[in-house]
């Protein structure tokens, strides 16, 4: 096992999955020899993953990085005539925009914005979770997509989570919270605060929220943002209890799934919220589980020489096959849960949930 951080990060600055623009694509693949189409949201993580490795490594030039990504988002992905950040700056894609989608902007923005003082990024920031607030809601619930340019929601697909409003929109929500600690305004921590409400209320129902079970993987992939989602609010008992319940949960369902199908940043995503649930005494940590999970994780990391695989993470594995997609979200999730696992180790347990991509 080659896994350290600085592996990732050479992954993240050398495997071309950063174009020359700043933008960053959704995956590379491996089998085809080509990344997909640049993503605003996958580069919207890899800001925030970019900043969280030069905080551990600040002479390894992580934050050039980070900041030409950030320039991205900022110069050619938002579009200031329609006030929006479109999934994507090119093709049909670029006709709508995501919820989800800006939170995780939101926050790579902001994660910028914090090393760097530029207010510039706090100011895109400020207008994109503008967007969230008042583009998506639909009277009742904030719809998953609108079309562009006149943001009109799309209709909702039940049987796909991305095409309808759910608990996982609660690690969206997240953007606003950061946005009304950093300006005072209350208003952002009640649009939080409305969502929350809402998951609390629907998150039992989202799993496994289909018939068969390869699928449910996916699920659990986004039943994790809602655990994430929680983090700013387990001092509230229902949200220990759901943040509880939900790690035992969404482990069993990996349990029970992964030989046919296992996707790396699920077991990434649980490895994280098992260690801030132990911090936050909501969930005393399972210290077998959790070096199960660490050692899981490692078996993802790329060993290949290629410099466009070698040091990041997989997608996923099914059947026993990893699928052909080096990912740049596994590698934040998977290289950020075994850092903060091995931090947790050594007796360190000052984890911020700020910090977490």
């Amino acid at each position: 096992m080659i896994h350290s951080n600085v592996h990732s990060g050479e992954w993240f600055i050398s495997s071309g999955i950063q174009e020359e623009n700043g933008g960053v694509a959704r995956y590379y693949f491996s089998d085809r020899r080509h990344n997909a189409p640049i993503s605003s949201e996958i580069t919207g993580y890899y800001a925030g993953a970019l900043v969280a490795l030069h905080k551990q490594h600040p002479q390894n030039g992580y934050f050039e990085t980070a900041l030409k990504a950030g320039r991205f988002l900022l110069d050619k992905a938002w579009n200031d005539e329609r006030s929006a950040m479109p999934f994507e700056t090119e093709g049909d894609a670029s006709k709508f925009s995501y919820f989800f989608d800006n939170g995780i902007i939101v926050r790579g923005l902001l994660s910028v914005w914090r090393e760097c003082g530029r207010l510039e990024f706090l100011a895109t920031a400020f207008k994109c979770a503008g967007s969230m607030s008042q583009d998506f809601f639909d009277g009742k619930n904030f719809s998953p997509i609108v079309e562009l340019p006149s943001k009109a929601p799309l209709p909702y697909e039940k049987a796909r989570w991305s095409r309808s409003p759910g608990c996982y929109q609660l690690k969206a929500a997240l953007a606003w919270y950061e946005l009304g600690q950093i300006l005072k305004q209350d208003c952002y921590l009640e649009l939080y605060q409305n969502i929350l409400n809402s998951s609390l209320a629907t998150h039992d129902s989202f799993l496994p929220g289909c018939d068969t079970e390869i699928p449910v993987m996916d699920r659990l992939h986004a039943y994790c943002y809602f655990l994430e989602g929680l983090l700013p609010s387990v001092s509230e008992p229902e949200c220990a209890k759901a943040l509880a319940t939900g790690i035992n949960r969404t482990k069993d369902f990996v349990n029970a799934i992964s030989p046919k199908f296992l996707r790396s940043d699920v077991v990434a995503q649980l490895l994280r919220v098992r260690l801030f649930a132990d911090m936050f005494e909501v969930l005393p940590l399972d210290k077998n589980a959790a070096q199960e999970e660490a050692s899981i994780l490692q078996t993802f990391q790329s060993e290949d020489t290629d410099p466009r695989l070698k040091g990041g993470f997989w997608f996923g594995r099914k059947q026993g096959e990893m699928l052909p997609f080096m990912n740049p979200v596994s590698t934040a999730f998977c290289s950020q849960a075994l850092q903060m696992w091995s931090q947790y180790q050594t007796g360190d347990r000052r984890l911020e949930w700020q910090q977490l991509v």
